[in-house]
């Protein structure tokens, strides 16, 4: 018989122990490591128990496309951790960002999104949704009025992220969600900077809650993911039948990385955290750089919401230099530790140059009403030594003076 004990959490468990061990789902044979379930389909032992699954009136499995056992542990522990009620897993971060949007709207509707926020969910917003008959409109984030005052009678859907890529702005999320609900609007929230470690979006009041598990939960580069989250009402109704019936769905052996990786997601994120305030604080003191973005500062502008409603400043911070491209492309050079890349969330450290990667699409007006300067460079912090991080930052910053 499977051991199967740990398989939901006791309500006494500490995060820490419910991504170790919520969710867990022994075979026969009580591993003591998640199962892998490589495989696209199920065996039935009859036609009638078929036909029972396919009427959802028996539990079990039919193909990996609708469900697996390692992509439903994932799935389990991530939603435990969460504090959610329900969670469909994806082939990648866009990819719940789409399902999640487009599970909700139709020709006619209207969406309203801070503009600020990564590419790739612009362009899903701003095109891809316009070609299906979907407006929107596109508000500063920050201002709640404004959030009120874009509302119109086809209004369907608010999206934000929050601190937002790369120009770590923040979004009052109790607020927000609040004025979503009250006029009938589905509330999302994309919450890959900060993390489910560092910010709760649902009991905060959002309907869904999205993440790229490409980056700090996998956290080590390996693969991509993607989690859509929120009511058992919301995902069964609309954003499983999306998943179920276009196909983005994760891989099983990706669902088992992500699985491991939860593991040590903790221990992960709080060392880096560790690092990203004081590195925050060293880029301050270096020669060229004119500004530092980290919501674990006082000096930054929103500050006092950051404290409300992230315990941590996160991982995330973005620095500007003076000089523009020219001067931000000698520092990205001079770098020899620190990885230059679009990718984010990694035990490696990382940087970019968000003008000409992940916001290179945008018009140069529109990079400026963002606030992402040519002289602006976005650094993911590793679990790396700061002593190490320190010296190569300081090096690169004063080989780099023009």
């Amino acid at each position: 018989m499977a051991n199967n004990q740990n398989s939901e959490p006791k309500s006494s468990w500490r995060p820490e122990t419910a991504l170790v061990h919520a969710g867990t789902n022994r075979s026969q044979w009580s591993e003591t490591s998640e199962a892998l379930y490589l495989t696209q389909g199920f065996v039935y032992n009859s036609a009638e128990q078929a036909e029972a699954r396919f009427k959802q009136e028996d539990p079990g499995y039919q193909y990996t496309r609708f469900g697996n056992p390692t992509i439903s542990m994932f799935e389990d522990r991530l939603r435990i951790f969460e504090g959610a009620e329900d969670c469909r897993a994806t082939a990648t971060g866009m990819a719940a960002v789409t399902a999640a949007i487009l599970s909700f709207v139709k020709a006619g509707d209207h969406i309203v999104a801070a503009r600020a926020m990564f590419g790739s969910c612009r362009n899903v917003i701003e095109t891809i949704c316009a070609r299906f008959g979907v407006t929107s409109t596109l508000i500063d984030g920050k201002d709640l009025n404004a959030w009120k005052s874009a509302i119109q009678p086809n209004t369907k859907l608010f999206f934000f992220e929050t601190p937002s890529n790369p120009n770590l702005e923040l979004v009052d999320i109790q607020g927000v969600c609040k004025i979503a609900r009250d006029n009938g609007i589905v509330s999302i929230v994309d919450n890959v900077f900060a993390t489910p470690l560092l910010q709760r979006p649902l009991a905060l009041g959002a309907d869904l809650v999205v993440y790229s598990a490409t980056k700090h939960i996998d956290g080590q580069g390996r693969c991509l993911g993607g989690a859509v989250l929120g009511s058992k009402e919301l995902i069964e109704k609309y954003v499983q039948e999306w998943i179920r019936q276009t196909g983005p769905s994760l891989a099983p052996f990706n669902a088992w990385v992500l699985v491991k990786s939860l593991e040590t997601m903790p221990v992960r994120i709080r060392a880096q955290c560790a690092t990203a305030a004081k590195i925050a604080d060293l880029l301050t003191t270096l020669p060229n750089v004119t500004r530092v973005l980290y919501p674990g500062r006082a000096d930054h502008p929103q500050a006092a919401l950051a404290a409300k409603q992230m315990p941590g400043g996160g991982q995330m911070i973005a620095f500007e230099v003076d000089g523009g491209k020219p001067a931000a492309f000698r520092v990205l050079n001079a770098l020899r530790l620190i990885l230059l890349s679009n990718n984010l969330g990694d035990a490696k450290s990382i940087v970019t140059h968000p003008a000409t990667t992940t916001h290179f699409k945008l018009t140069t007006a529109q990079r400026e009403e963002l606030g992402i300067s040519d002289g602006m460079i976005r650094l993911s912090i590793g679990l790396e030594a700061f002593e190490d991080l320190a010296d190569d930052l300081s090096t690169a910053l004063e080989a780099a003076k023009g």
